[in-house]
């Protein structure tokens, strides 16, 4: 498909008079996809989430012998929520209108939100039920528990009750599964949108350090967690492990691999018939052997009129 929207149709060959065209836009058909059950769930996972990000940790046994484990200062984050919920929204949310506002792809558009949002709840939601259910103490859970310095021989808390319980939830790193898993779907996006993977772009370095950047991010987030004694380093290394995986998961519901040459556009993007009378063939289906040189030549353009190259 041409910038200007108009869809790109092979030359006829004399193998054969029919001819077919690919739309990465207005000719694309959407996936049997239910947008009021898509957002139920999504609703659903967060209902999930703030539960139990409310609910009281398991109370684990900790010896005083192992207690030099959790004698860590308190400080502040780093990086606190309140900097890093609206960073990450904004930069993904950035990016995606972005190439909307130059694609004009609603099918794109809707798959990118689709897919970031089930990123985003499904990983608060898993990380929330394994923080509560295993319930370890934070490195800086002496402080918290006894702030006056002062432990107690039956081990109870006399510190301030929301802080103790916080306190019980270091395992797995909640900023790290968040970070990796919204802004490793950033990267995803970024590295089909700019053919990283495809022989389009492949070897230019300058596409995978943006693309990447996102990741790096990630990264950075998940090391300062350990800094400012929030999370022990297996903590972190669970949580971005958790984050990672599920930002990857969700990304391929709605795209295919990077490395695919059509990596740029979302499932549900078919080769189309230009007769009206005929059905859509999914680009999946097997094309005739005497049309193979015009389809050749489409997918060729197609992947020259990439909005992002």
């Amino acid at each position: 498909m041409n910038k200007n929207g108009s869809v790109v149709t092979a030359p006829a060959t004399p193998s054969s008079s029919r001819s077919t065209s690919i739309s990465a836009g207005s000719g694309v058909t959407s996936p049997n996809i239910n947008l009021f059950q898509e957002i139920v769930i999504r609703l659903m996972l967060f209902a999930f989430y703030f539960y139990f990000e409310w609910k009281e940790a398991f109370v684990r046994v900790i010896h005083p012998e192992e207690m030099w484990l959790y004698k860590n200062p308190i400080s502040p984050s780093y990086v606190p929520l309140t900097l890093l919920y609206p960073a990450v929204f904004g930069l993904v949310g950035l990016v995606i209108i972005g190439h909307f506002v130059r694609s004009r792809d609603f099918h794109d558009f809707r798959s990118a939100w689709l897919g970031f949002s089930l990123a985003c709840t499904l990983n608060g939601a898993l990380t929330d039920v394994i923080k509560v259910a295993v319930g370890r103490p934070r490195p800086d859970f002496f402080q918290r528990c006894f702030p006056d310095g002062q432990m107690n021989e039956d081990m109870v808390c006399t510190g301030d009750p929301w802080t103790v319980k916080d306190g019980r939830k270091s395992f797995p790193s909640g900023h790290s599964s968040f970070s990796f898993a919204a802004l490793g779907f950033l990267s995803w996006y970024l590295f089909a949108k700019l053919h990283v993977f495809t022989e389009r772009g492949r070897g230019q370095t300058w596409r995978l350090l943006a693309a990447g950047g996102p990741l790096f991010a990630a990264l950075m987030v998940s090391i300062s967690r350990t800094c400012d004694y929030h999370h022990h380093w297996q903590d972190v290394t669970v949580g971005s492990l958790i984050g990672l995986t599920v930002g990857y998961l969700s990304y391929r519901q709605y795209y295919p691999p990077i490395g695919s040459r059509h990596c740029f556009v979302p499932y549900g993007t078919e080769v189309l018939s230009p007769s009206s009378n005929r059905k859509p063939v999914p680009k999946r289906d097997k094309v005739p052997d005497e049309s193979e040189s015009d389809t050749k030549t489409l997918l060729e353009g197609e992947d020259k009129d990439s909005k992002w190259t």
